[in-house]
């Protein structure tokens, strides 16, 4: 090899040694890892959103008086709606503030007053 060539680094394209021995290999089961490897396939943010969604839905029902769980999943969703929509830091709080207010909604009918402490 002259000096010019370089060999490349690290593992051949493929390779798929980081299923089996990476970092993820010791806390995830042979389902999560296969789940693992069908979710690299999937582009966009579309699923995470839609799974936080019913996550949240499901909070709201069965520990609703889980305000700190409850506050990090919504802000957690309203951050992957401003990637999604590419908006600025004052649209994502409407956002943000949307998504509360929808909250709140949800958890009223179900006779939930974390809707209230939610929206202060």
């Amino acid at each position: 090899m002259t000096r010019k060539e370089k060999k490349p680094r690290g593992a051949p394209k493929g390779n798929q040694n980081a299923r089996k021995h990476g970092f993820y290999s010791k806390v995830l089961d042979e389902a999560e890892q296969l789940d693992l490897i069908a979710a690299e396939d999937i582009t966009g943010i579309d699923n995470e959103i839609a799974i936080l969604r019913v996550k949240i839905k499901a909070v709201l029902e069965q520990d609703p008086e889980n305000i700190k769980l409850i506050m990090e999943a919504t802000n957690t969703l309203a951050r992957l709606l401003r990637t999604k929509y590419n908006l600025d830091k004052s649209q994502g709080k409407s956002v943000k503030e949307a998504i509360l207010k929808v909250v709140s909604d949800l958890a009223v009918p179900l006779g939930i007053s974390a809707g209230e402490t939610l929206l202060k």
